[in-house]
């Protein structure tokens, strides 16, 4: 009995000691602990921000990417942003969606505001700025009854994210460019949800089994092609979503009408 109870009590404080080890190790592994998840808005980066245009308005009319009046009207509704030259990208980032917010100031919400890229800020850079919002992307992170206050600040920290575009319940329009004739077509891309255009083809609705021609970004959210001899419209325009949804394609058929007018916008049936 006595060497029983002497090999019981030896396992129990083996067990013990191994108990007491793992617990330790357990403790301070931070990676089971996650730590990067358990920091309070991880997944934001910090900015610099500022504002130009009227106080309650949308910036320049249209600015860099192409939109026009667009960027007034719904969905975009003023809620818009030039980019500094970094971040635009030489257009590719236009028609992308960020999520910003301010929380340094006692006027801030410190709610997020999505705002879309429509303009580029190319002296931003060189003031350490990265966004130049709208005045009224800029007055919507306020709290409430002190947008004018923050933007009397001027220069406004903030922090951000770049998040999926999402208009729900409207499709992708193409406006297209006054230049375009008989022999070059160019538009430019308007609401496209996700996360940016990787490629836009055009194709003559009536050649279902032809080739669909690759466009080039021309400048800003703008897409041309050259087109082929007597390549006639109506046309049909496939676009491949960009990051995450990389590969995916939507189909705008015949979009562009036989008798389209030059600097008219097209509604398509589709979105991402």
């Amino acid at each position: 009995m006595a060497f029983v109870l002497h090999y019981s009590l030896f396992t129990y404080l083996a067990l013990l000691t191994t108990l007491l080890s793992n617990l330790c190790c357990y403790s301070f592994n931070p990676k089971l602990l996650n730590v990067s998840k358990l920091e309070s808005g991880s997944d934001w980066s910090p900015a610099q921000a500022s504002w130009y245009g009227n106080p309650s308005g949308a910036g320049s009319d249209g600015g860099a990417c192409g939109y026009g009046n667009a960027v007034e009207a719904a969905p975009f509704s003023s809620l818009i942003t030039a980019a500094a030259a970094s971040l635009y990208n030489s257009g590719k980032a236009c028609g992308t969606c960020f999520q910003v917010k301010c929380t340094s100031s006692k006027v801030c919400s410190g709610n997020p505001v999505r705002v879309v890229i429509t303009d580029e800020c190319p002296g931003c850079d060189s003031q350490s700025l990265l966004f130049d919002l709208s005045g009224t992307s800029f007055g919507t992170m306020a709290a409430s009854g002190e947008a004018d206050q923050l933007r009397n600040v001027g220069i406004e920290q903030i922090q951000y994210k770049r998040v999926e575009c999402n208009f729900p319940g409207v499709s992708v329009a193409f406006r297209v460019d006054p230049g375009s004739n008989a022999n070059y077509f160019a538009t430019a891309v308007e609401y496209e949800d996700g996360d940016g255009l990787a490629g836009v083809e055009l194709k003559q609705a009536a050649d279902s089994g032809g080739a669909w021609l690759p466009m080039q970004q021309s400048w800003g959210a703008v897409w041309k092609v050259d087109l082929p001899s007597n390549y006639k419209p109506p046309f049909s325009i496939r676009l491949t979503a960009g990051g995450s949804n990389s590969r995916k394609t939507v189909v705008a058929d015949k979009v562009i009408p036989a008798n389209y007018n030059p600097g008219q916008t097209y509604r398509s049936l589709v979105n991402f």
